[in-house]
Parts: C-alpha cells; structure tokens; sequence
C-alpha cells in the first residue's frame, strides 16, 4: 500500500495534538487486540487459575486507564471489556476485546489491556524462565465508525 498518509495527532505545523472528535457521529465502536507470551516451560503446569484471574483483572483495568498513560488519547468510557488467556504448550495466547458508544476508537484500550495483561503473566513465569516475553501485541479488528470494520489480513 503506498497511499499517502498523515499523522491525525500532528497539527499542520508538526506540532502534537489532541485529535478533535466534536463533529465525528456517536457509534458502537469495538476493537480485539493479541498477542503471546513465549516461553520455555510448559505453561499450563505451571499458570495457575489466580494468576490469570490477576492478569484478566490488571487488563481490564488497564483498559479503563489507557488516556491517561498514552498522551493524547482521549478519556473515553467503556462499556465492555473482556480478556481470554489461553495457554498452549510453552504460549500463552491473549486476546483483549473493548467496545464503547463514543466519537473515538477504542483501538488503544484494546492495545493497553492486551499489553498489560501480558506483562503480568511474564512476571507470573519470569521465575520459571527468566527468557519468557511478549510478542506480536497487535490490533486484530475494529468495528464502527466512518471506516467501518478492518479485519488484519493473515
């Protein structure tokens, strides 16, 4: 794709910006964000239930904090958000879903709680396997809005 694009959070002079959402149309907006967490050692043995509660628990809540730790995205409120963590073999899967009714994406939020919850479950296994990381967090559909939905091409 070689389409010319700017960046919406820049003003015509380069400088940072909140992006102005006032004329944008109030819409049911979602977003899935994934990523992984690779490591050495059998992680359904070793995750217990607690821990992944714990890193459900800190996504969400990261979610609801996503415009206050990432400049320049708006305060936004969420009506849902759900995280599934899925152990296989030496991964862990993660997927973090959010959806608002707003004039803004929630495309961040999604981003932020994947993220987080990751990172607690890096911390659970960094014992285990001071190796263990978080890999391919990445924006996986969006729904609503002018653009409508986009899915990532495999």
């Amino acid at each position: 794709m070689t389409e010319n694009r700017t960046l919406t959070h820049l003003d015509a002079a380069g400088r940072a910006r909140m992006v102005d959402v006032t004329a944008k149309e109030w819409t049911r907006r979602i977003a899935v964000a994934r990523g992984r967490v690779v490591t050495h050692v059998d992680v359904a043995a070793t995750l217990s239930g607690d821990v992944v509660t714990q890193a459900r628990v800190a996504g969400a809540d990261a979610a609801k904090r996503a415009w206050d730790l990432i400049p320049l995205c708006h305060p936004i409120r969420l009506v849902d958000v759900d995280l599934t963590i899925e152990p296989i073999g030496s991964e862990v899967a993660v997927e973090a879903t959010t959806e608002v009714f707003a004039p803004t994406g929630v495309e961040m939020e999604a981003l932020t709680a994947c993220s987080i919850a990751g990172l607690v479950l890096v911390g659970a296994l960094r014992h285990h396997d001071p190796d263990a990381m978080l890999t391919g967090v990445g924006l996986w559909r969006k729904e609503g809005g002018r653009s409508g939905t986009w899915i990532r091409p495999d």
